[in-house]
């Protein structure tokens, strides 16, 4: 298990387990930015209904599905990414689509080249930092892939959708149960081929209290700018609307502000005591625009991402 959260791509769990969870995040967009595809793989552990799943979200359409397999259907490899349920295959080089559904019929593949992996060491292997080695928290979150290049052709009900030259990325969470309250930003669509950013912050259960903990990065010029709740950074502004999300962190080094324009949203599931029964709303179509300086008000970096994946749930238990 130790060694496992130093990979946190691969499966994290066991089939065994109750109350659990544990799902990928694989969000591909078109060359040409006019289709946005999410696909979420993983398991749902519950006392009465465990089941593999996948989850599929058009950023265009807002059209939604959940698509249940048996527990059986799910294998895994112990040292890597690479997970197969039913009939389709998710790995960390490409995916491989064979969906038959009620609403939705998917085939193809698409392979990754050129993947930036988030900065991990043995002590802080992943975005959670040390947190990642702390037991009986509510959820944990991994980022597989900051950003790749796509190859390939999916058929989505009839249509072909060619995402040759398009750009991936890859994150998933595991454990119990979604936060309460949760704010996810994430965009690798900028001018810059390799820029990409992401942001969560989320009401996090401590101790039978909690703390609003934050983790956000900025890949830019082949750095990495980290900010976060356990390297001392701050959320010094955060103003949520029906209509745009603005917020303002700071770390010793850095200042990073951050707005989002929100555009549509689908419905997805989310996991509550390992149970997928809880309904969100998520957006991969939203615009961003970001403002890095340094401490000195000297501008680093300033720019517009499109496709956002974008979930804000409960932002008054946040801002409180």
């Amino acid at each position: 298990m130790f060694l496992r959260k130093l990979n946190p791509g691969v499966f994290q769990g066991n089939l065994k387990k109750s109350h659990y969870f544990e799902g990928w995040y694989f969000k591909h967009v078109t060359r040409e930015q006019d289709h946005a595809f999410s696909l979420i793989p993983g398991v749902s552990l519950a006392e009465n209904d465990s089941h593999a799943f996948i989850q599929i979200m058009d950023g265009y359409t807002g059209n939604t599905d959940y698509i249940r397999y048996p527990l059986s259907d799910f294998t895994w490899d112990k040292k890597k990414l690479w997970l197969k349920i039913g009939s389709s295959v998710f790995t960390d080089h490409g995916i491989i689509l064979d969906i038959d559904s009620d609403n939705i019929k998917m085939s193809g593949q698409i392979n990754y080249t050129g993947m930036i992996k988030y900065p991990g060491s043995f002590f802080s292997p992943g975005i959670m930092g040390w947190y990642t080695f702390v037991p009986f928290m509510e959820c944990y979150h991994g980022i597989v892939s900051v950003n790749h290049d796509l190859n390939g052709k999916a058929t989505i009900n009839g249509a072909g959708i060619d995402f040759t030259e398009g750009k991936g990325y890859i994150e998933k969470d595991w454990g119990i149960s979604f936060p309460q309250a949760w704010v996810w930003i994430q965009s690798n669509n900028f001018g810059e081929h390799d820029t990409s950013f992401s942001f969560s912050i989320a009401k996090i259960p401590w101790l039978g209290s909690f703390f609003i903990g934050f983790i956000s990065f900025l890949y830019f010029d082949k750095k990495f700018y980290l900010f976060s709740t356990y390297n001392k950074s701050t959320v010094s502004e955060m103003d949520i609307k029906d209509d745009s999300t603005g917020i303002v962190i700071k770390n010793k080094n850095y200042i990073l502000s951050i707005s989002v324009i929100k555009k549509s949203f689908g419905e997805l599931r989310a996991p509550v005591s390992g149970e997928m029964t809880r309904r969100i709303k998520e957006s991969v179509d939203s615009e961003i625009h970001l403002e890095l300086s340094d401490q000195n008000n000297n501008r680093i970096y300033k720019g517009t991402g499109k496709n956002v994946g974008l979930e804000v749930t409960e932002p008054g238990v946040l801002t409180a």
